[in-house]
């Protein structure tokens, strides 16, 4: 691994074992609770809007893993 991608993880693992992430996981599954109710959406224009709100805040949950995932594939394709 070339030594500013090895840099990207390492500052990247560095915000995902902070305070500050660990509440905003907090926060989006706070959001997410009452995005995922589908009776309060009144047309197709709110429902995209939904959909994007909810595939934000699902990108944001899967960052931490999906993150360490590729790292580990990347590592493991340079041993």
């Amino acid at each position: 691994m070339n030594p500013e991608l090895q840099k990207y993880y390492e500052d990247r693992f560095d915000l995902f074992s902070r305070q500050g992430w660990t509440d905003l996981m907090e926060d989006v599954d706070n959001m997410l609770i009452p995005l995922n109710n589908v009776s309060t959406i009144a047309d197709e224009k709110s429902l995209q809007f939904r959909k994007g709100e909810i595939s934000i805040l699902i990108w944001l949950k899967t960052l931490k893993g999906v993150s360490e995932q590729a790292y580990e594939e990347l590592n493991e394709k340079n041993v």
